[in-house]
């Protein structure tokens, strides 16, 4: 499975999504549709992106009681996403029963991933805020654990844990990093951020990148530099 960018396609209507997607003449980027857009559009808007010919990951980070969950995954298997995700820290059960409700009758399914910590959350955060006092890195390394034991296929990981991840977990489980920013950018609400140049070097599988892309006043040209940075 080859490197790629995603691109956070966090939008709050149809039309702005649309628009923005219109510049990619081109290629069709791997995007990915998060609260913000499936809230505003609900389940058409990924019927209709995924008819433009896009790859898709549905960014809703369930976390709820394991039957929940399956449930809703059981849903969300027939939008033919190609990624979704949920929240690790919801245990093993939640993630297990997450794997069963995306399952199809034939055994096909979208990737899913889990998410260890946010790149917003720093370990002074978690430790103050959360009460977790061990280390960032052991946090995020035994959710890693987990989400594999449950037979995940990888993690949302910061771009800083990607290497960590692939040593503990095998080369096979994938880490899909966010906050990712080029150099001269602003890293924003973002704490542990790192260029797609970087997360290349230290193995990221797939980068999500929202803003230096959306923001951009090319954002072609910035998509297709990201592009360049990763996976070239």
């Amino acid at each position: 499975m080859g490197k790629d960018v995603i691109i956070a396609c966090d939008f709050s209507s149809k039309k702005a999504c649309m628009d923005f997607l219109d510049k990619f003449t081109g290629r069709k980027p791997f995007v990915k549709i998060g609260m913000e857009l499936f809230y505003a559009e609900g389940p058409q808007i990924v019927r209709e992106i995924k008819e433009r010919g896009h790859k898709i990951f549905l960014d809703l980070k369930l976390h709820d009681i394991p039957n929940t969950v399956k449930k809703s995954m059981s849903v969300l298997r027939n939008l033919d996403v190609d990624m979704t995700n949920l929240h690790a820290a919801g245990t093993g059960a939640m993630m297990e029963g997450a794997l069963e409700g995306l399952t199809r009758e034939d055994g096909t399914r979208p990737i899913l991933i889990a998410v260890t910590q946010l790149t917003s959350t720093s370990e002074e955060r978690m430790k103050n805020e959360l009460l977790i006092n061990e280390p960032i890195d052991k946090v995020v390394m035994h959710y890693a654990k987990n989400a594999k034991d449950s037979g995940l296929d990888g993690v949302v990981c910061s771009p800083l844990e990607a290497g960590k991840v692939h040593d503990l977990c095998g080369k096979e489980f994938l880490t899909i990093t966010p906050g990712v920013r080029f150099a001269d950018g602003d890293i924003g609400d973002q704490v542990r951020v790192m260029t797609p140049a970087e997360a290349k070097k230290i193995g990221s599988d797939y980068i999500v990148v929202g803003r230096p892309i959306t923001a951009a006043e090319d954002p072609v040209a910035a998509y297709e530099r990201c592009v360049n940075e990763f996976c070239d």
